[in-house]
């Protein structure tokens, strides 16, 4: 039974030195250097984005305000016109009479 317990002993301790080689390896081969390069690359490219993102984001927010804003003087304007327009009528028919 020693036997046998001290020959599984070994065979552990031989497939974790493999496993660690292959890792070892896996992890320093050209393959994993690339994509560990394309892996920054994207999060450059995501970092990236989301700062435009949120530059668009505040451009539209300013955007938004200013048309609100516009809106309302428009608004105004109409009313004022209106105001204008009616005291102008009213003259002219108090003027006709």
């Amino acid at each position: 039974m020693t036997q046998q317990v001290k020959e599984l002993k070994k065979k552990v301790e031989e497939a974790e030195g493999e496993t660690s080689i292959v890792k070892t390896i896996g992890m320093n081969s050209p393959e994993m250097k690339e994509k560990d390069k394309l892996i920054q690359e994207l999060r450059m490219r995501i970092r990236d984005m989301l700062m435009i993102s949120e530059q668009h984001r505040s451009i539209l927010g300013a955007e938004i305000t200013d048309r609100k804003r516009l809106e309302k003087e428009v608004k105004d304007l109409k009313v004022q016109m209106s105001e204008y327009l009616s005291v102008r009528v009213k003259g002219a028919r108090d003027n006709a009479s």
